[in-house]
């Protein structure tokens, strides 16, 4: 069933791979950023996550909540052991907390956690409403605060139209969320952050909170997309905790 969720995008190797990756964009990202990584990953499984409302889900209506995403995502897809969860940014709240509800459910466990560009989830948070902006406005805050809009998008009315909705969907999710505390996790956890990031250093150390497992942090030159800037630092030290 995994191979064929509707959530799980990218090719299948033949035969049983020794393990899969599977990895949770960023708000409003694609897939395919992610899955060409496997490229470079000789023997991974390496499955990008598509949520309704994007990509080629486009016409599903995407999740309001965090809560609602992890149980249609588990509902609709096995996640096949030995794998391994990665989540950049909003991806990273997301792959934690759907290995939180794995050990709810007493399902397997991921043999570790990658979390990426994120912090740890049971800080608070500034309050923001960007999922209520008008288009014109949500679309000048993302550029401003992540430049994930490339400029020839901004400029084109219709591609924006057909963009904004999944980042609208994501910040939804991101900004109703709430951390409810829960027994740390028993898998390993890999923490990946940047340097140039508003993310800070202090942030991202204090994931160490919730697992009793294992505990490593790799930081990388760069901003919060920092893989985009040098893409072998990430391959090679996603390859080390891979052990491929």
């Amino acid at each position: 069933m995994s191979d064929k969720s509707p959530w799980l995008v990218g090719k299948t190797l033949p035969g049983d791979p020794p393990v899969r990756l599977y990895c949770f964009p960023h708000s409003g990202g694609l897939p395919g950023e992610y899955v060409r990584w496997g490229r470079e990953l000789p023997g991974v499984q390496l499955y990008g996550v598509c949520l309704p409302g994007r990509g080629e889900r486009v016409a599903e209506t995407p999740p309001a909540s965090m809560q609602e995403l992890v149980d249609r995502f588990l509902a609709e897809t096995d996640l096949t052991p030995p794998f391994v969860l990665f989540g950049h940014s909003l991806g990273a709240l997301v792959a934690f907390e759907v290995a939180r509800e794995l050990a709810v459910q007493d399902r397997p466990l991921p043999e570790r956690l990658i979390v990426s560009a994120y912090a740890a989830p049971h800080l608070p948070r500034t309050a923001s409403n960007l999922h209520a902006l008008p288009d014109a406005s949500l679309a000048r805050a993302i550029g401003e605060r992540y430049g994930a809009i490339p400029p020839h998008v901004m400029a084109d009315p219709e591609l924006l139209a057909l963009l904004l909705p999944a980042f609208r969907a994501d910040f939804t999710i991101l900004e109703t969320y709430r951390y409810k505390p829960g027994t740390p996790l028993t898998v390993p956890l890999e923490v990946f952050g940047a340097e140039q990031d508003a993310v800070s250093l202090e942030q991202l150390e204090l994931w160490r909170d919730h697992t009793t497992s294992d505990f490593r942090l790799h930081r990388f030159a760069g901003g919060h997309f920092y893989f985009r800037e040098n893409p072998r630092a990430l391959i090679e030290v996603l390859g080390a905790v891979l052990g491929v």
